[in-house]
């Protein structure tokens, strides 16, 4: 079930957005594969593998890819897949004798999707990184943090998973689309570094109108506005405070006791250092909780800065469904909704191997083969 049902992916297991990006595919109904590589010393005992959220809904084969055979196999399930995601520096998947050319040999119509940080191509193209240098280059992480402080780290959300995962998986999507209509499969080259700045895309613009070009926390977005900000409130929680329009504006100084009359005007930045302190010493007078009774049902546009353990309890996550619990374990759903394909819920994420003879079994390798590739340990098996 789900949109993108009967599209089948293979997946070279990794770290980071590339098992990000199979989850996303996964999670709309496609049928994704993970390729996991064969370590017999912790074959179907790695540690909490049910805590990998991002492994989630799909099975695992596990394939000593050192091996001719390896390779042959998963050829072989390449030949039968849609499209293959992986995410080694570049020249990896060559070297094992899957690069995008042998496969497409076997599979002209077959989508190569690659993931990395700095692509697959430049002067770093063949260079270590991590989500942090990645948006370092872009501009992002210059933009992020507070007046006259140090940027600040927005988790690994705006180059692995924004920037990287979402983008992979928008390009999957794309050129299988276009196959449909060639008949041919294409590379996609997905670089954290290209999503990290087409992610910026808006600040850009702004910063060229001359909307964004003071220095970081003294812009609207960025902190430096007294309406686009957290709060620490009574008793330790925070309140995110964001009314940015002016008619929103008034309804928030007016729930929270300040007179709109006689407050200095906020289009003027000089005015905002005065109105931040007016602010905060008005929401300090009261719980995070009590300014949540006061403003919910308001379009003072406020919110309780939740924790991981609250956000899945607030009412409106829970009248939506936004988190689910699979195996024990509390997890963001799936996103978006939709009206009439809706997924089915997702399964919990498995131990490599863990599915290896049901997977080949599945795509078309006989039981004789499949003994066979077990006794030589080209493939392993938490039966096995």
């Amino acid at each position: 079930m789900g949109p993108l049902a009967g599209i089948r992916i293979v997946e070279m297991a990794g770290i980071g957005p590339t098992p990000m990006t199979a989850m996303l595919l996964a999670d709309m109904g496609a049928t994704v594969i993970r390729v996991d590589r064969l370590v017999e010393s912790d074959l179907g005992i790695r540690k909490l593998p049910k805590f990998d959220l991002t492994n989630r809904n799909r099975r695992s084969v596990a394939i000593d890819l050192k091996k001719a055979e390896g390779i042959a196999l998963v050829l072989d399930l390449v030949a039968q897949a849609d499209g293959l995601i992986e995410g080694f520096r570049p020249g990896t998947m060559e070297r094992l004798g899957l690069g995008p050319e042998t496969c497409a040999a076997r599979n002209p119509r077959l989508v190569f999707g690659r993931m990395t940080g700095w692509g697959q191509t430049g002067p770093l193209a063949s260079r270590a990184g991590h989500d942090i240098n990645y948006i370092s280059l872009t501009g992002a992480l210059s933009q992020i943090g507070r007046a006259e402080g140090p940027p600040a780290l927005p988790l690994n959300l705006v180059g692995d998973f924004g920037g990287g995962s979402l983008y992979l998986a928008f390009g999957m999507l794309c050129a299988l689309l276009e196959a449909r209509t060639s008949g041919r499969g294409q590379t996609v080259d997905a670089a954290m570094v290209d999503g990290a700045a087409s992610l910026m895309t808006y600040f850009y613009g702004a910063h060229a109108a001359g909307q964004h070009n003071r220095p970081r926390g003294h812009n609207v977005l960025d902190g430096g506005a007294p309406y686009y900000d957290t709060y620490l409130c009574a008793g330790g929680g925070y309140l995110s405070v964001g009314p940015v329009e002016k008619r929103f504006r008034h309804e928030f100084y007016g729930l929270i006791g300040l007179d709109t009359g006689t407050l200095p005007d906020a289009a003027d930045p000089a005015n905002w250092p005065r109105l931040k302190g007016l602010i905060a010493e008005r929401l300090l007078t009261r719980t995070r909780d009590e300014w949540v009774a006061l403003l919910q049902d308001s379009d003072a546009c406020c919110a309780p800065v939740l924790s991981l353990e609250e956000a899945p309890q607030h009412p409106h996550n829970r009248a939506r469904g936004t988190f689910i619990e699979i195996d024990g374990v509390v997890q963001p759903a799936p996103a978006p909704r939709f009206s009439r394909s809706q997924p089915s819920p997702p399964t919990p994420p498995e131990a490599p191997g863990h599915s290896s003879e049901a997977i080949l079994r599945d795509w078309g390798v006989a039981d004789e083969a499949i003994q066979r590739l077990l006794t030589a340990k080209v493939v392993g098996s938490r039966n096995a």
